[in-house]
């Protein structure tokens, strides 16, 4: 039976940034016209909150807050260097990115000979578009999986070459903190696509909200996979991979619940309390809490890049796991809760 280490982290897009646009997302929402007029004084935010924003709009804020994130990414880029897997299995959301108006599948293995890894704009390690490169995928690998899948009643979609763009984000992002140091990556990925924007991926081009449009129900589109769905795709990838000849590393990419998404707080805030719960039952090993979340839950509190943890739980439920590391970093102004999750071969219940 082969070997499989399980990580989560978050590939939150503004730590590739300097500190002083780290906090630009908030800055946004707080033009939303719809917004609470009290909520756009920071006298009336919470304590938190007040400090986060300081006496320059979180600028230093966010520098403890990309120490806390490196600092994660680290420990999490130290086991992986110490498991040396064959191949590392991610899942991430597509954003609008591969995947547009002419095809949304629910999810897809994404079977790439290669895959460019490109270099956000205006990042903290000064790169340029020229800097971006190649990682190498494993088309057999890939294969193999889709094809289990399918024998086991999962009608995986599946690709072999890029429609629109190289690499999402919430895989490339992923790497880029992994190699935050610049020391170099080189284990190939095997990255699943999930649609985890489901009702607003087209009409919000998988990104934030327009606030001049007055929208109607037909205005949406169908919805993300459920959480039950995903949490058995989960447990189906670690139950196929643990039964193969790779070593594998399963990797979570996303943040928790984004502020700019969360209907609850007026896209004000992330709902962090809504986080913690399910943190909770991840770190005590309950399953069915994560299995039975309701979807209408996950948009409403902006939960939807969880979905992508949601495979993650699947597959430490089938590996009969509870997590050995985790952390958990709290944020009101810097978009999302970032959580952290490494479960070694051994850390079994």
């Amino acid at each position: 039976m082969a070997e499989i280490l399980a990580l989560g982290l978050s590939h939150y897009p503004m730590l590739a940034l300097p500190d002083d646009k780290m906090s630009s997302l908030h800055k946004l929402m707080l033009r939303n016209p719809d917004l609470d007029p009290a909520l756009k004084d920071p006298a009336n935010w919470s304590d938190e909150a007040k400090a986060e924003w300081g006496n320059d709009e979180g600028t230093t804020a966010a520098g403890t807050h990309r120490l806390e994130l490196v600092k994660w990414m680290d420990r999490i880029r130290a086991e992986l260097d110490e498991f040396n897997p064959d191949l590392i299995v991610m899942w991430g959301d597509d954003q609008y990115e591969n995947f547009r108006e002419d095809v949304i599948p629910p999810y897809c293995v994404n079977a790439h000979e290669q895959f460019t890894i490109t270099v956000p704009r205006d990042n903290v390690w000064n790169e340029t578009e020229a800097d971006h490169y190649d990682l190498p995928g494993n088309v057999a690998a890939g294969k193999y999986l889709v094809s289990k899948l399918i024998e086991e009643g999962f009608d995986a979609a599946y690709s072999y070459r890029p429609l629109h763009h190289p690499l999402g984000h919430a895989f490339t992002n992923a790497i880029h903190y992994l190699n935050y140091d610049r020391r170099g990556f080189h284990y190939p990925i095997l990255p699943i696509s999930v649609n985890c924007y489901g009702r607003q991926v087209i009409l919000q081009r998988g990104g934030l909200p327009d606030f001049t449009k007055d929208l109607r129900p037909e205005d949406f589109d169908p919805p993300a996979p459920t959480p039950k769905r995903l949490f058995d795709l989960g447990g189906a990838v670690a139950r196929v991979m643990a039964a193969s000849s790779y070593r594998v590393a399963l990797l979570a990419s996303s943040g928790w619940s984004h502020a700019f998404l969360n209907v609850n707080s007026q896209y004000f805030s992330p709902d962090i309390e809504a986080d913690l719960a399910l943190y909770q039952a991840l770190c005590e090993g309950r399953y069915d809490y994560w299995r039975e979340y309701p979807a209408k839950e996950i948009e409403a509190r902006g939960q939807q890049e969880v979905l992508n943890w949601m495979c993650l739980a699947g597959a430490l439920k089938e590996l009969e796991r509870v997590p050995k590391t985790t952390g958990f970093v709290r944020t009101h102004i810097f978009n999302s809760s970032k959580v952290f999750l490494i479960s070694p071969p051994e850390a079994t219940v």
